[in-house]
């Protein structure tokens, strides 16, 4: 990380470590309260203790970092050489993980821009790979800045989820918008748009709202150069699946991501996430 510009994100971006070490990104970890107990997400609880516990009905809320954790993270990434840092983290909307950042930014001795994409998942996962190649390409803290801002404006991202009860208890989703899929057999399809998540449509059945998805991704890539991330939550089967019949669909894909989403995420969701980030070069 020495004399260049240093990418800081967080655990909600889901990237796989192995591609973290090979950019030089750091991720500050999202905490998961299961009872009384405070857990960090990626070292501390795993998605199969987080499913059991959401199967049990435990009480499960999630927390930001705090501004101190922020700030011990850069004053490290300073002190190992870099000339500023860059600090890309999930919607303001959703989280206070941007707040906290720019509080900790106010006191770092080198130069910190904290960036709310208003992505979530591998849709800010993309957003920190662009600002990390600029940087590995010499770029400044403004050039890997609007590198990341690009990307976000180039990335769409849609979820299937069995249940809103979740995301309604959480907070994430209004009592209202959560009527959207009380009714019985209807399965809610929901998108990302402005930073939230929003109701995208409504599907009689599970099968089907998974083919509707397909279509939604297929569509929004077109013959454009883009880049798939398929998440899930405990639909491992549902997950690979669709991968497979993307791949086969999109002409311009480049890279394709499966993974389980994390904890923080999987609380607000609930078991039978499935969602797919695409995402233009």
């Amino acid at each position: 990380m020495s004399r260049h510009v240093a990418i800081v994100t967080d655990s909600t971006a889901y990237l796989p470590q192995r591609t973290m070490e090979r950019h030089g990104i750091t991720a500050v970890p999202l905490t998961v309260v299961l009872g009384d107990r405070a857990l960090e997400e990626g070292t501390e609880i795993s998605t199969r203790s987080l499913a059991l516990a959401l199967q049990k009905r435990r009480s499960v809320t999630t927390s930001r970092p705090s501004p101190q954790v922020f700030a011990e993270t850069y004053r490290r990434i300073a002190e190992s050489g870099a000339t500023g840092i860059v600090s890309l983290h999930l919607s303001a909307e959703l989280s206070g993980t941007h707040d906290a950042a720019v509080l900790a930014a106010r006191e770092a001795t080198v130069p910190v821009r904290v960036v709310d994409t208003g992505m979530i998942a591998m849709a800010l996962g993309f957003c920190a790979l662009s600002a990390a190649g600029m940087a590995e390409a010499g770029g400044t803290v403004d050039e890997a800045v609007a590198a990341a801002e690009k990307r976000a404006a180039g990335t769409s991202a849609f979820f299937y989820v069995d249940t809103l009860d979740y995301l309604r208890r959480g907070g994430r989703i209004g009592a209202a918008q959560a009527l959207f899929g009380s009714a019985l057999a209807v399965k809610p399809l929901l998108q990302l748009d402005g930073g939230r998540i929003e109701p995208l449509e409504k599907v009689r059945t599970a099968s089907r709202a998974i083919a509707r998805l397909e279509e939604l991704a297929a569509g929004r890539a077109g013959d454009a150069r883009v880049d798939i991330a398929v998440h899930h939550l405990a639909a491992p089967d549902r997950a690979s699946a669709l991968a497979d019949r993307l791949r086969a669909r999109v002409p311009g894909l480049g890279e394709l991501h499966v993974s389980e989403v994390g904890a923080v995420i999987g609380a607000h969701t609930g078991p039978g996430l499935l969602g797919v980030v695409v995402s233009a070069r």
